[in-house]
């Protein structure tokens, strides 16, 4: 007997899992379907609340500086190792900031350019543009 229950119980669940997966990718659809046959569900407040937070969570990581790219290069003719470098952090809009370190034999300058709309304002260096070139190739399009 608790055999049959488990196994009743298990069908039951899978059920509801199913119908909650249908109702988040086609909610009008399973309304109907469930009202063809003579039953009236509605959508969970819960399943409306997680449809409504994984909007904000998708805006939320479309303003997030998630696209990304260093080139390591030298500076100077007479220093190697690569030390200066550019960086392009940008979110999905190409808003962001490209930051560079230019590394020399006595010091290291730091410079840091404002991007919108994945174009910079100030006049860019090579590498520079180089930086935002891979950090606009990892963005979908």
């Amino acid at each position: 007997m608790a055999v049959v229950l488990s196994v009743l119980a298990l069908c039951v669940g899978f059920i509801a899992l199913v119908l909650s997966w249908l109702a988040l990718v086609h909610p009008g659809s399973v309304r109907r379907r469930l009202r063809r046959r003579g039953r009236v569900l509605e959508i969970p407040a819960e399943v409306e609340a997680l449809r409504d937070e994984v909007e904000v969570l998708r805006a939320d990581a479309a303003e997030t500086m998630r696209h990304v790219a260093v080139v390591r290069y030298d500076a100077f003719g007479d220093m190697g190792g690569h030390l200066s470098w550019s960086m392009a952090l940008l979110d999905d809009g190409g808003n962001g900031v490209v930051l560079t370190s230019i590394h020399g034999r006595s010091d290291a300058r730091t410079y840091a350019k404002n991007v919108a709309d994945w174009a910079c304002d100030q006049q860019t260096s090579p590498e520079e543009d180089e930086a935002l070139g891979y950090a606009r190739s990892s963005a979908r399009p």
